[in-house]
Protein backbone atom coordinates (compact mmCIF):
# COMPACT_ATOMS: atom_id res chain seq x y z
CA UNK A 1 0.00 0.00 0.00
CA UNK A 2 3.03 2.29 0.15
CA UNK A 3 3.07 3.08 -3.55
CA UNK A 4 -0.57 4.21 -3.92
CA UNK A 5 -0.27 6.48 -0.87
CA UNK A 6 2.92 7.91 -2.34
CA UNK A 7 1.24 8.59 -5.66
CA UNK A 8 -1.75 10.16 -3.95
CA UNK A 9 0.33 12.44 -1.75
CA UNK A 10 2.55 13.45 -4.64
CA UNK A 11 -0.48 14.58 -6.62
CA UNK A 12 -1.73 16.67 -3.72
CA UNK A 13 1.53 18.24 -2.58
CA UNK A 14 2.45 21.77 -3.62
CA UNK A 15 5.47 23.82 -2.70
CA UNK A 16 4.25 26.53 -0.36
CA UNK A 17 4.99 28.31 2.89
CA UNK A 18 1.25 28.73 3.45
CA UNK A 19 -0.04 28.22 6.98
CA UNK A 20 -2.31 25.16 7.15
CA UNK A 21 -5.92 25.58 8.17
CA UNK A 22 -6.22 21.86 8.88
CA UNK A 23 -3.75 19.27 10.14
CA UNK A 24 -4.16 15.51 10.37
CA UNK A 25 -2.04 13.08 12.36
CA UNK A 26 -2.32 9.38 11.58
CA UNK A 27 -0.78 7.27 14.33
CA UNK A 28 0.73 3.80 14.12
CA UNK A 29 -2.51 2.36 15.53
CA UNK A 30 -4.41 3.60 12.48
CA UNK A 31 -1.72 2.37 10.09
CA UNK A 32 -1.89 -1.08 11.68
CA UNK A 33 -5.66 -1.15 11.18
CA UNK A 34 -5.34 -0.11 7.53
CA UNK A 35 -2.62 -2.73 7.05
CA UNK A 36 -4.91 -5.46 8.40
CA UNK A 37 -7.73 -4.41 6.07
CA UNK A 38 -5.30 -4.24 3.17
CA UNK A 39 -4.08 -7.78 3.82
CA UNK A 40 -7.68 -9.01 3.92
CA UNK A 41 -8.26 -7.40 0.55
CA UNK A 42 -5.14 -8.95 -0.97
CA UNK A 43 -6.16 -12.36 0.38
CA UNK A 44 -9.52 -11.95 -1.33
CA UNK A 45 -7.79 -10.99 -4.56
CA UNK A 46 -5.55 -14.06 -4.40
CA UNK A 47 -8.59 -16.27 -3.88
CA UNK A 48 -9.83 -15.22 -7.32
CA UNK A 49 -6.84 -16.85 -9.03
CA UNK A 50 -7.62 -20.05 -10.90
CA UNK A 51 -4.62 -22.32 -11.34
CA UNK A 52 -4.99 -25.50 -13.42
CA UNK A 53 -4.05 -28.79 -11.80
CA UNK A 54 -0.41 -29.68 -12.38
CA UNK A 55 0.94 -33.19 -12.07
CA UNK A 56 4.37 -34.55 -12.74
CA UNK A 57 7.78 -35.15 -11.30
CA UNK A 58 11.16 -33.50 -11.30
CA UNK A 59 14.13 -35.45 -10.06
CA UNK A 60 13.23 -37.14 -6.78
CA UNK A 61 10.11 -34.93 -6.37
CA UNK A 62 6.56 -35.79 -7.43
CA UNK A 63 3.85 -33.15 -7.33
CA UNK A 64 0.08 -32.90 -7.68
CA UNK A 65 -1.00 -29.23 -7.37
CA UNK A 66 -4.72 -28.33 -6.93
CA UNK A 67 -6.33 -24.87 -7.16
CA UNK A 68 -5.81 -24.11 -3.45
CA UNK A 69 -3.13 -21.51 -3.76
CA UNK A 70 -2.14 -21.44 -0.07
CA UNK A 71 -1.53 -25.20 0.05
CA UNK A 72 0.47 -24.83 -3.12
CA UNK A 73 2.65 -22.06 -1.71
CA UNK A 74 3.26 -23.78 1.61
CA UNK A 75 3.81 -27.36 0.41
CA UNK A 76 5.68 -27.34 -2.85
CA UNK A 77 8.95 -25.66 -3.64
CA UNK A 78 9.90 -26.42 -7.19
CA UNK A 79 11.29 -24.50 -10.07
CA UNK A 80 7.85 -24.24 -11.71
CA UNK A 81 6.66 -22.06 -8.82
CA UNK A 82 8.55 -19.08 -10.17
CA UNK A 83 6.65 -19.31 -13.43
CA UNK A 84 3.24 -19.39 -11.69
CA UNK A 85 4.14 -16.50 -9.39
CA UNK A 86 5.36 -14.45 -12.31
CA UNK A 87 2.42 -15.20 -14.59
CA UNK A 88 -0.58 -15.21 -12.24
CA UNK A 89 0.09 -14.08 -8.67
CA UNK A 90 2.34 -11.07 -9.29
CA UNK A 91 -0.04 -9.46 -11.82
CA UNK A 92 -2.87 -9.72 -9.28
CA UNK A 93 -0.82 -8.02 -6.56
CA UNK A 94 0.42 -5.42 -9.02
CA UNK A 95 -3.12 -4.71 -10.22
CA UNK A 96 -4.49 -4.50 -6.67
CA UNK A 97 -1.76 -2.12 -5.59
CA UNK A 98 -1.56 0.29 -8.52
CA UNK A 99 -5.08 0.31 -9.91
CA UNK A 100 -7.67 -0.88 -7.43
CA UNK A 101 -6.32 0.81 -4.30
CA UNK A 102 -5.86 4.04 -6.23
CA UNK A 103 -9.59 3.93 -6.98
CA UNK A 104 -10.13 3.94 -3.21
CA UNK A 105 -7.90 6.98 -2.78
CA UNK A 106 -9.86 8.74 -5.51
CA UNK A 107 -12.77 8.88 -3.03
CA UNK A 108 -10.80 11.27 -0.78
CA UNK A 109 -12.21 14.80 -1.26
CA UNK A 110 -9.40 17.22 -2.21
CA UNK A 111 -11.23 20.15 -3.79
CA UNK A 112 -14.97 19.65 -3.90
CA UNK A 113 -18.32 21.39 -3.53
CA UNK A 114 -19.85 21.53 -0.06
CA UNK A 115 -23.22 22.72 -1.37
CA UNK A 116 -24.51 24.90 -4.21
CA UNK A 117 -22.76 27.97 -2.77
CA UNK A 118 -19.26 27.09 -1.53
CA UNK A 119 -16.51 24.52 -1.91
CA UNK A 120 -13.66 23.23 0.26
CA UNK A 121 -9.97 22.92 -0.63
CA UNK A 122 -7.97 20.22 1.18
CA UNK A 123 -4.82 20.48 -0.93
CA UNK A 124 -1.72 19.11 0.76
CA UNK A 125 0.66 22.01 1.41
CA UNK A 126 3.93 20.11 1.81
CA UNK A 127 5.39 16.65 2.12
CA UNK A 128 4.05 14.57 5.01
CA UNK A 129 6.29 14.34 8.07
CA UNK A 130 6.84 10.78 9.23
CA UNK A 131 8.20 9.40 12.47
CA UNK A 132 8.33 6.02 14.14
CA UNK A 133 4.81 6.47 15.48
CA UNK A 134 3.04 9.14 13.39
CA UNK A 135 2.31 10.48 9.92
CA UNK A 136 1.57 14.24 10.01
CA UNK A 137 -0.02 16.09 7.09
CA UNK A 138 -0.71 19.81 6.55
CA UNK A 139 -3.77 20.74 4.46
CA UNK A 140 -4.90 24.11 3.16
CA UNK A 141 -8.29 23.67 4.83
CA UNK A 142 -10.01 26.65 3.19
CA UNK A 143 -13.49 27.29 1.81
CA UNK A 144 -14.21 29.32 -1.31
CA UNK A 145 -17.33 30.60 -3.15
CA UNK A 146 -18.12 28.38 -6.12
CA UNK A 147 -18.86 31.49 -8.18
CA UNK A 148 -15.27 32.68 -7.72
CA UNK A 149 -13.43 29.35 -7.41
CA UNK A 150 -10.53 30.92 -5.52
CA UNK A 151 -9.50 31.76 -1.97
CA UNK A 152 -8.79 35.42 -1.25
CA UNK A 153 -8.98 35.49 2.56
CA UNK A 154 -5.42 35.57 3.95
CA UNK A 155 -4.62 33.01 6.63
CA UNK A 156 -3.37 35.00 9.62
CA UNK A 157 -4.58 32.56 12.25
CA UNK A 158 -2.48 30.61 14.72
CA UNK A 159 -1.09 27.43 13.19
CA UNK A 160 -2.75 24.39 14.78
CA UNK A 161 -0.51 21.99 16.68
CA UNK A 162 -0.82 18.26 17.28
CA UNK A 163 0.96 16.68 20.24
CA UNK A 164 -1.07 13.60 21.17
CA UNK A 165 -0.74 10.10 19.72
CA UNK A 166 -2.94 7.90 21.94
CA UNK A 167 -5.83 7.73 19.43
CA UNK A 168 -5.72 6.49 15.84
CA UNK A 169 -6.25 9.89 14.22
CA UNK A 170 -6.07 13.53 15.30
CA UNK A 171 -7.50 16.42 13.28
CA UNK A 172 -6.83 20.09 14.09
CA UNK A 173 -8.71 23.10 12.69
CA UNK A 174 -7.56 26.70 13.03
CA UNK A 175 -9.80 29.76 13.30
CA UNK A 176 -9.01 30.39 9.63
CA UNK A 177 -10.79 27.16 8.64
CA UNK A 178 -14.07 28.47 10.05
CA UNK A 179 -13.45 32.10 9.06
CA UNK A 180 -12.96 31.07 5.43
CA UNK A 181 -16.29 29.22 5.52
CA UNK A 182 -18.19 32.25 6.81
CA UNK A 183 -16.31 34.60 4.47
CA UNK A 184 -17.24 32.39 1.51
CA UNK A 185 -20.93 32.29 2.40
CA UNK A 186 -20.88 36.06 2.89
CA UNK A 187 -19.29 36.62 -0.52
CA UNK A 188 -21.78 34.19 -2.05
CA UNK A 189 -24.55 36.52 -0.85
CA UNK A 190 -26.53 33.97 1.13
CA UNK A 191 -26.23 35.43 4.64
CA UNK A 192 -29.55 37.25 4.45
CA UNK A 193 -33.17 36.59 5.36
CA UNK A 194 -36.53 38.21 4.55
CA UNK A 195 -39.72 37.73 6.54
CA UNK A 196 -42.96 39.15 5.14
CA UNK A 197 -46.55 39.04 6.36
CA UNK A 198 -47.42 35.71 7.97
CA UNK A 199 -43.74 34.80 8.25
CA UNK A 200 -43.34 37.48 10.94
CA UNK A 201 -44.38 36.07 14.35
CA UNK A 202 -47.69 37.62 15.44
CA UNK A 203 -46.40 38.77 18.81
CA UNK A 204 -43.47 40.53 17.17
CA UNK A 205 -45.78 42.07 14.56
CA UNK A 206 -47.89 43.61 17.33
CA UNK A 207 -44.86 44.92 19.22
CA UNK A 208 -43.34 46.49 16.11
CA UNK A 209 -46.59 48.16 15.05
CA UNK A 210 -47.01 49.56 18.56
CA UNK A 211 -43.41 50.78 18.65
CA UNK A 212 -43.69 52.61 15.33
CA UNK A 213 -47.34 53.63 15.75
CA UNK A 214 -46.44 57.31 15.58
CA UNK A 215 -44.88 56.86 12.15
CA UNK A 216 -47.51 54.44 10.83
CA UNK A 217 -50.51 56.63 11.76
CA UNK A 218 -49.21 59.40 9.51
CA UNK A 219 -49.19 57.16 6.45
CA UNK A 220 -51.97 56.82 3.89
CA UNK A 221 -54.76 54.29 4.60
CA UNK A 222 -53.49 52.06 1.78
CA UNK A 223 -50.22 51.58 3.66
CA UNK A 224 -51.26 51.50 7.32
CA UNK A 225 -52.57 47.92 7.20
CA UNK A 226 -49.89 46.63 4.80
CA UNK A 227 -47.94 43.48 5.74
CA UNK A 228 -44.85 43.99 7.84
CA UNK A 229 -41.50 43.16 6.27
CA UNK A 230 -38.20 42.42 8.01
CA UNK A 231 -34.94 42.37 6.04
CA UNK A 232 -31.99 40.88 7.91
CA UNK A 233 -28.57 40.91 6.24
CA UNK A 234 -25.10 40.22 7.59
CA UNK A 235 -22.95 43.32 7.03
CA UNK A 236 -19.48 41.77 7.22
CA UNK A 237 -18.03 38.25 7.27
CA UNK A 238 -18.55 36.72 10.74
CA UNK A 239 -15.44 35.86 12.72
CA UNK A 240 -14.56 32.83 14.82
CA UNK A 241 -12.68 32.91 18.12
CA UNK A 242 -11.44 29.66 19.65
CA UNK A 243 -10.36 29.60 23.29
CA UNK A 244 -9.95 26.78 25.81
CA UNK A 245 -13.25 27.95 27.31
CA UNK A 246 -15.15 27.49 24.03
CA UNK A 247 -15.74 28.64 20.46
CA UNK A 248 -17.66 31.83 19.66
CA UNK A 249 -18.87 33.42 16.42
CA UNK A 250 -19.24 37.22 16.22
CA UNK A 251 -21.82 38.55 13.76
CA UNK A 252 -22.90 42.08 12.81
CA UNK A 253 -26.10 42.40 10.79
CA UNK A 254 -28.43 45.11 9.60
CA UNK A 255 -32.19 44.96 10.12
CA UNK A 256 -34.68 47.00 8.09
CA UNK A 257 -38.28 47.16 9.29
CA UNK A 258 -40.79 48.24 6.65
CA UNK A 259 -44.37 48.02 5.49
CA UNK A 260 -44.82 46.21 2.18
CA UNK A 261 -48.14 47.17 0.56
CA UNK A 262 -49.02 45.06 -2.50
CA UNK A 263 -48.13 46.70 -5.82
CA UNK A 264 -46.68 49.73 -4.02
CA UNK A 265 -43.14 50.67 -2.94
CA UNK A 266 -42.31 49.53 0.56
CA UNK A 267 -42.25 52.13 3.32
CA UNK A 268 -39.29 51.93 5.70
CA UNK A 269 -40.10 52.39 9.37
CA UNK A 270 -36.64 51.92 10.85
CA UNK A 271 -33.18 50.50 10.28
CA UNK A 272 -30.85 49.26 12.98
CA UNK A 273 -27.67 47.32 13.55
CA UNK A 274 -27.59 44.05 15.45
CA UNK A 275 -24.50 42.65 17.15
CA UNK A 276 -24.72 38.99 18.12
CA UNK A 277 -22.38 36.47 19.65
CA UNK A 278 -23.01 32.79 19.08
CA UNK A 279 -21.49 29.83 20.86
CA UNK A 280 -20.47 26.95 18.61
CA UNK A 281 -20.12 23.33 19.66
CA UNK A 282 -18.21 21.17 17.18
CA UNK A 283 -18.70 17.45 16.69
CA UNK A 284 -17.46 14.77 14.32
CA UNK A 285 -20.02 12.26 13.01
CA UNK A 286 -18.70 9.57 10.70
CA UNK A 287 -16.37 11.72 8.64
CA UNK A 288 -18.49 14.90 8.75
CA UNK A 289 -17.60 17.92 10.90
CA UNK A 290 -20.78 19.47 12.32
CA UNK A 291 -21.54 22.55 14.42
CA UNK A 292 -24.39 23.44 16.76
CA UNK A 293 -24.95 27.19 17.28
CA UNK A 294 -26.61 28.93 20.23
CA UNK A 295 -27.36 32.65 20.59
CA UNK A 296 -25.56 33.98 23.68
CA UNK A 297 -25.36 37.77 23.45
CA UNK A 298 -27.41 40.23 21.46
CA UNK A 299 -27.85 43.99 21.24
CA UNK A 300 -29.40 46.47 18.82
CA UNK A 301 -28.73 50.13 18.16
CA UNK A 302 -30.01 52.70 15.70
CA UNK A 303 -28.16 53.84 12.62
CA UNK A 304 -29.76 57.26 13.00
CA UNK A 305 -29.14 58.59 16.51
CA UNK A 306 -28.45 57.70 20.13
CA UNK A 307 -31.96 58.89 21.01
CA UNK A 308 -33.52 56.40 18.63
CA UNK A 309 -31.27 53.70 20.08
CA UNK A 310 -32.89 54.34 23.46
CA UNK A 311 -36.31 54.03 21.85
CA UNK A 312 -35.34 50.61 20.48
CA UNK A 313 -34.62 49.11 23.91
CA UNK A 314 -38.15 47.61 24.19
CA UNK A 315 -37.45 45.69 20.96
CA UNK A 316 -34.36 43.98 22.38
CA UNK A 317 -36.19 40.99 23.87
CA UNK A 318 -38.70 40.33 21.04
CA UNK A 319 -36.02 40.60 18.35
CA UNK A 320 -33.78 38.21 20.27
CA UNK A 321 -36.72 35.81 20.39
CA UNK A 322 -37.12 36.26 16.62
CA UNK A 323 -33.53 35.19 16.07
CA UNK A 324 -33.94 32.17 18.33
CA UNK A 325 -37.13 30.86 16.71
CA UNK A 326 -36.70 31.93 13.07
CA UNK A 327 -32.99 32.33 12.32
CA UNK A 328 -31.08 29.89 14.52
CA UNK A 329 -33.01 26.79 13.35
CA UNK A 330 -32.20 27.66 9.72
CA UNK A 331 -28.56 28.19 10.59
CA UNK A 332 -28.28 24.93 12.52
CA UNK A 333 -30.02 23.02 9.76
CA UNK A 334 -27.15 24.00 7.48
CA UNK A 335 -24.30 23.49 9.96
CA UNK A 336 -25.69 20.08 10.91
CA UNK A 337 -25.10 18.89 7.34
CA UNK A 338 -21.48 19.77 7.99
CA UNK A 339 -18.41 19.35 5.81
CA UNK A 340 -16.51 16.16 5.05
CA UNK A 341 -13.03 15.52 6.43
CA UNK A 342 -10.49 14.19 3.86
CA UNK A 343 -10.87 10.47 4.49
CA UNK A 344 -11.43 7.63 1.99
CA UNK A 345 -14.90 6.21 1.49
CA UNK A 346 -15.80 3.38 3.85
CA UNK A 347 -13.68 4.70 6.74
CA UNK A 348 -15.35 6.68 9.55
CA UNK A 349 -14.28 8.34 12.78
CA UNK A 350 -15.60 6.90 16.05
CA UNK A 351 -15.19 7.71 19.75
CA UNK A 352 -14.27 11.30 18.96
CA UNK A 353 -13.15 13.79 21.62
CA UNK A 354 -13.11 17.56 20.89
CA UNK A 355 -10.61 19.77 22.72
CA UNK A 356 -10.43 23.55 22.43
CA UNK A 357 -7.01 25.21 22.38
CA UNK A 358 -5.88 28.82 22.01
CA UNK A 359 -6.67 29.64 18.37
CA UNK A 360 -7.54 26.12 17.19
CA UNK A 361 -9.38 22.97 18.18
CA UNK A 362 -8.37 19.33 17.94
CA UNK A 363 -10.44 16.19 17.53
CA UNK A 364 -9.03 12.82 18.51
CA UNK A 365 -10.78 9.71 17.23
CA UNK A 366 -10.41 6.08 16.29
CA UNK A 367 -11.13 4.65 12.84
CA UNK A 368 -13.84 2.22 11.83
CA UNK A 369 -14.24 0.48 8.49
CA UNK A 370 -17.95 0.87 7.78
CA UNK A 371 -17.36 -0.94 4.48
CA UNK A 372 -14.79 -3.51 3.49
CA UNK A 373 -12.02 -2.39 1.17
CA UNK A 374 -13.22 -4.79 -1.49
CA UNK A 375 -16.76 -3.35 -1.41
CA UNK A 376 -15.48 0.22 -1.79
CA UNK A 377 -12.97 -0.69 -4.49
CA UNK A 378 -15.53 -2.67 -6.49
CA UNK A 379 -17.91 0.30 -6.31
CA UNK A 380 -15.22 2.67 -7.58
CA UNK A 381 -13.46 0.25 -9.94
CA UNK A 382 -12.49 2.08 -13.14
CA UNK A 383 -14.93 1.52 -16.02
CA UNK A 384 -13.90 -1.41 -18.17
CA UNK A 385 -11.49 -2.76 -15.56
CA UNK A 386 -11.91 -6.52 -15.24
CA UNK A 387 -8.71 -7.47 -13.52
CA UNK A 388 -5.01 -7.49 -14.28
CA UNK A 389 -4.21 -7.17 -17.96
CA UNK A 390 -0.51 -6.53 -17.62
CA UNK A 391 2.18 -7.43 -15.19
CA UNK A 392 5.04 -5.43 -13.71
CA UNK A 393 8.42 -5.62 -15.40
CA UNK A 394 9.30 -9.28 -15.82
CA UNK A 395 12.10 -10.74 -13.78
CA UNK A 396 14.48 -13.28 -15.22
CA UNK A 397 14.04 -16.66 -13.56
CA UNK A 398 17.27 -18.20 -12.33
CA UNK A 399 18.49 -21.17 -14.29
CA UNK A 400 19.23 -24.41 -12.52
Amino acid sequence: MTLPWGLFLALLAVTSAETPGCKIRVTSKALDLVKQEGLKFLEQELETITIPDLRGSEGPFSYNISEKIYEFLSTFIISGMGFLLDQQICPVLYHAGLVLLNSLLDTVPVRSAVDQHVGIDYSLLNDPVTSASNLDMDFRGAFFPLSEANISLPNQAVEPQLQENERMVYVAFSEFFFDSAMDSYFRAGVLRLELVGDKVPKDLDMVLRATFFGSIILLSPAVIDAPLKLELQVLAPPRCTIKPSGTTISVTAGLVIALAPPDLPQVQLSSMTMDARLSAKMALRGKVLQAQMDLRRFRIYSNQSALESLALIPLQAPLKTLLQIAVMPLLNERTKRGVQIPLPEGIDFVKEVVTNQAGFLTIGADLHFSKGLREVIEKNRPTGDHGPTSSPPQSVAPTS
